[in-house]
């Protein structure tokens, strides 16, 4: 089954992945389809064991499903080479990691972890394209300081803003907002709705119920199976 359509920043179709644990297999996945519109915002929730983090990382070409289908930005990813993979990951798939500090530099500013960003994808931008990007995400007076200057919901946010530069096709997070209190979670969620309204298809996993409700589509997970879908 294929898709050519380039509103979707990702479809997967029939994944299934199973691992081996002590000598016996467990099915973490089994015949998941899913679209993944440009524009919107997916949750794949699901309760531990689900099946969600086997999931993200497939979907962000860093691991491979046994079998199935996916296309990243309308482009076809079942068997394509190693190098081809880095470069969907390098310039079309953003990943932002559960623990704030671990998408950024350290000793760069928020300003700086923009460019450097930006610099990944093939792309160089001005102070006022940075301070921009900045300001959709409201750290407009945070450009100069450092990540351990930062709260960890303004980490989050810088993150953000990083995957907005170079219009990635597919933006995966993987429990965005586990570390945070509620204040710092609503504003990381403000910031995935101004990237997903710039064209992004955002995904994220979570069992956040406040991620949960921000959602313009979901697919819940039990067991490796589709337990529902909208």
């Amino acid at each position: 089954m294929a898709r050519s359509d380039l509103t979707l920043g990702a479809f997967c179709h029939a994944i299934n992945r199973t691992y081996r644990v002590n000598h016996n297999s467990v099915a973490a996945l089994r015949n998941v389809d899913k679209e993944f519109p440009r524009g919107s915002v997916t949750v794949i929730a699901g309760p531990s064991g689900s099946g969600k983090s086997s999931l993200l990382p497939i979907l962000a070409c860093v691991e491979r499903p046994d079998s199935g289908s996916i296309e990243i930005g309308g482009q076809s990813v079942a068997n394509v080479t190693a190098r081809e993979r880095r470069r969907l990951r390098r310039y079309t798939i953003a990943y932002i990691f559960q623990d704030p500090i671990e998408n950024l530099v350290e000793y760069l500013s928020a300003a700086d972890q923009v460019r450097l960003a930006a610099r990944l994808r093939g792309q160089r931008v001005d102070d006022d394209v940075v301070d921009e990007v900045l300001a959709s995400v409201n750290l407009s007076h945070r450009h100069k300081h450092h990540p351990h200057h930062l709260s960890g919901g303004e980490q989050q946010r810088v993150s953000i803003a990083c995957a907005m530069v170079g219009g990635p096709a597919l933006v995966v997070a993987d429990e965005p907002t586990a570390e945070l209190d509620s204040h710092a979670a609503d504003q990381v969620l403000d910031g995935v709705r101004v990237l997903a309204d710039r064209g992004a298809a955002f995904v994220i996993a979570s069992h956040d119920p406040r991620v949960i409700s921000r959602a313009d589509h979901l697919l819940l997970l039990d067991h490796g199976r589709t337990a529902e879908s909208w």
